[in-house]
């Protein structure tokens, strides 16, 4: 990794820095429930304040309405229903101006980060207003103060050149550590540094590890080399498939996505999940896969049944089939015993491996058989091999399936990890300063 990290910056007592992090936390009932990536955040945050520094904290929480902004606008969602006549847009703003403030706010974080931290984190009410400006300029050496939410702003998602100067008041040093976020290119994430306005940008130490782990085993990972790829749709894969075909040994494809490639190897499918126009892809890439001399492996057997649950959790009677026997109104929703056998074997023999995307409906017991076949190969071979998860539902998969603690890296971003796999540049992390 040619990036500068928190770690090559020299006398920071005094420095007033900025430091953008990734509290996107689930909250119930404005209580957090899961504070995983408040505790990714601390290494970083203590090690500024344990030198010295002035901090400021800021990040986004959800998906909220621009409500503190001049300029009111609809999420694509709400847009489609008062296109359709549900409602209006006064009708959303007035209702959004009530409720979000409250259900959005990042007050929860900043008292679970001041419990964390002896006492030494502030909350401002506000983003680049008078409390924040108070807070900031109020800041001792070794003392923080979280901004609130980035997105009651929409200035934010905008790159607006007056919000990232207002954002950037008087910092001197840009900290980046929120992965989850570094593929935006937002006000907070890049345009920050790439309008010059904070001209010492470094990485923080959650970053430095994704791409220490994950970049380095993807550019130059010890061999063989598999690559797990499952979810619903091919299409939201695209480009990691063709991208990850050029690097591992072995692609292995599992979930929702497998039967648009058992459809372009010419078998009835039934009623499960299709990407119509995705099939003469998944014929390139298995052609690709054959003229690099790669192995590209799909499912021989699949658990079927006759409706998708509802609920997700429902007690559901399934039977197995080979891939090529799937009755025309049975749907398939996970793998089968021998493709469990077949993908672990490639994985015990494996030096590196990662894995994106689950093997089935994980959420229901009958049918999470086969993503627990594959976390139990990835803890099985812990130690000996670098195992990374990309994200998203692999990583709520490995954490609920209780495997944890037998992986080498659960990568902190869904989105992001999926670009750096497409081989992407980041603009959250482009902009960072390079090393010498």
């Amino acid at each position: 990794m040619n990036k500068m990290s928190v770690k090559d910056l020299k006398d920071l007592k005094g420095k007033k820095v900025l430091v953008r992090c990734d509290f996107n936390v689930p909250m119930k009932d404005g209580k957090i429930t899961d504070e995983n990536r408040i505790q990714g955040a601390l290494p970083t945050i203590k090690y500024l304040l344990d030198n010295g520094a002035r901090v400021t904290l800021c990040s986004h929480m959800g998906k909220p309405h621009s409500i503190f902004s001049k300029e009111f606008k609809l999420n694509k969602k709400d847009q489609k229903k008062v296109d359709a006549g549900e409602t209006t847009a006064e009708a959303i703003e007035a209702k959004a101006r009530k409720e979000e403030p409250a259900k959005l706010t990042l007050a929860p974080v900043a008292a679970r980060l001041n419990e964390l931290l002896g006492g030494k984190v502030t909350f401002a009410k506000d983003v680049i207003g008078p409390d924040a400006r108070a807070k900031r300029d109020a800041l001792k050496d070794g003392e923080a103060v979280l901004l609130e939410n980035l997105r009651f702003h929409w200035e934010e998602e905008k790159k607006d050149l007056q919000f990232c100067k207002d954002l950037a008041y008087d910092a001197e040093i840009y900290v980046n550590d929120a992965f989850g976020t570094a593929h935006r290119s937002h006000a907070s994430t890049a345009a920050i540094v790439e309008y010059g306005i904070i001209k010492t940008a470094v990485c923080g130490f959650l970053i430095e590890k994704e791409l220490t782990v994950m970049a380095d085993t993807l550019e130059h990972p010890e061999r063989p080399f598999v690559a797990i790829l499952g979810g619903a749709k091919v299409a939201d894969k695209l480009n990691v498939i063709n991208n990850l075909l050029e690097k591992c040994d072995t692609l292995i494809i599992g979930g929702g996505m497998a039967y648009t490639f058992l459809k372009a190897k010419g078998y009835e499918v039934g009623t499960s999940l299709l990407d119509e126009e995705k099939i003469d892809y998944c014929k390139q890439m298995m052609d690709k896969a054959a003229s690099l001399g790669k192995e590209l492996l799909l499912p021989v057997d699949t658990v079927i049944c006759d409706h998708f649950p509802e609920p997700i959790d429902e007690d559901i009677a399934v039977e197995t089939v080979p891939s090529d026997k799937i009755p025309a109104d049975k749907m398939g929703m996970d793998i089968g015993e021998k493709t469990r056998e077949l993908y672990a074997s490639r994985v015990h023999s494996a030096k590196s491996v990662i894995w994106n995307g689950p093997m089935g409906v994980f959420e229901n017991p009958t049918l999470a058989k086969g993503t627990i076949a594959v976390a139990q190969a990835l803890a099985d071979v812990y130690g000996k091999c670098t195992t990374i998860i990309g994200g998203g539902d692999s990583a709520a998969a490995i954490q609920q399936l209780g495997f944890a603690d037998k992986v080498t890296h659960i990568s902190t971003g869904g989105g992001a990890s999926l670009e750096l796999f497409e081989g992407k540049v980041l603009p959250g992390i482009a902009c960072l300063n390079d090393k010498n």
